[in-house]
């Protein structure tokens, strides 16, 4: 539905529960950096640290980072990593 309204994403609530998040990956030495929010709704995430080169983060991003990003923060449609040219 081309019409249907979305739900802007709070940014100041996607800070905080990226927060929350960002710090089960730094006891582990890696970490998340925010890159972008669209208006579709679309979050795109850096992993950096031990994330950046683990075979388990793009997982981590889909069955973690997404599902607890979608449940808490409305407006949030995907998460997608940031690309790395």
């Amino acid at each position: 539905m081309a019409d249907e309204q979305r739900t802007p994403v709070n940014r100041e609530l996607l800070d905080a529960t990226l927060g929350v998040i960002r710090q089960s990956l730094q006891a582990d030495g890696g970490d998340v950096v925010l890159v972008n929010v669209d208006d579709e709704g679309v979050v795109t995430l850096e992993m950096q640290g031990a994330c950046a080169g683990c075979p388990l983060s793009s997982y981590d991003m889909s069955e973690g980072i997404e599902r607890i990003l979608k449940e808490h923060v409305p407006g949030v449609t995907k998460v997608e990593p940031a690309m790395a040219w």
